[in-house]
Formats: C-alpha cells, sequence, structure tokens
C-alpha cells in the first residue's frame, strides 16, 4: 500500500492573522514547500456526519485574486461532485451560476 503526506505551514502574526501558508506533498513534484495566498480545506467526518474546514487566506491576498479563487474553487467541486455521483442535472445549474458569478464579480479569463 502506498501513502502520502500533504503538510501544510501557516505562519500567523500576533493578532493570529495568517501572513504566510505553505504547503507540501510527498507524492507531487513540490519538493521543497509551495507558498500560496489562501487554500479552503474540508473533511467529511463520517462519525459525526457533517464536514470540517479550514478556510484561510493571507493578509496580503487581493480581492480580484480571492474571487478568483472562489469561483474556480465552485467550478472545481461542480466537477467533482459530478464525478463522484453522476449527477449532471444540478451540475449544470451550478456551472450556470458560476457564470452568473464571474459576471457579477467581473471575472474574466
Amino acid at each position: 500500500m502506498k501513502t502520502a503526506e500533504i503538510k501544510l505551514l501557516v505562519t500567523l502574526d500576533d493578532q493570529n492573522m495568517p501572513e504566510q501558508i505553505t504547503w507540501q506533498s510527498t507524492d507531487g513534484n513540490n519538493e521543497d514547500a509551495v507558498p500560496v495566498k489562501a487554500m479552503n480545506l474540508a473533511v467529511w467526518d463520517h462519525n459525526y456526519k457533517n464536514t470540517m474546514h479550514i478556510n484561510l487566506w493571507t493578509k496580503d491576498m487581493p480581492v480580484d485574486e480571492m474571487k478568483r479563487f472562489f469561483h474556480e474553487t465552485l467550478l472545481t467541486l461542480g466537477d467533482s461532485f459530478l464525478k463522484a455521483t453522476g449527477e449532471t442535472n444540478i451540475i449544470e445549474d451550478l456551472r450556470d451560476y458560476c457564470a452568473h458569478f464571474a459576471d457579477k464579480m467581473e471575472i474574466t479569463r
């Protein structure tokens, strides 16, 4: 059996606000820690039947990049949901909403 480790390191200021976030994976191409400006982590707790989240961004994350980050996250979640469930109808609705979100947030590709 193969295992992989994902390591997240968050450097906080004296107000406990993220100043720097880095991530590293033993199963990827990034042997060195890679700096990022934002992250969303969600895990499913089967015993309690709920989701636990960690959503962080650095103080210097630009708002225009945050809008794009959320847009791409919503699209990716839809792709994952489709792959996991095969539910095509709701994914079409989600993609329509993502297009609306991009228009409202003035996100251009």
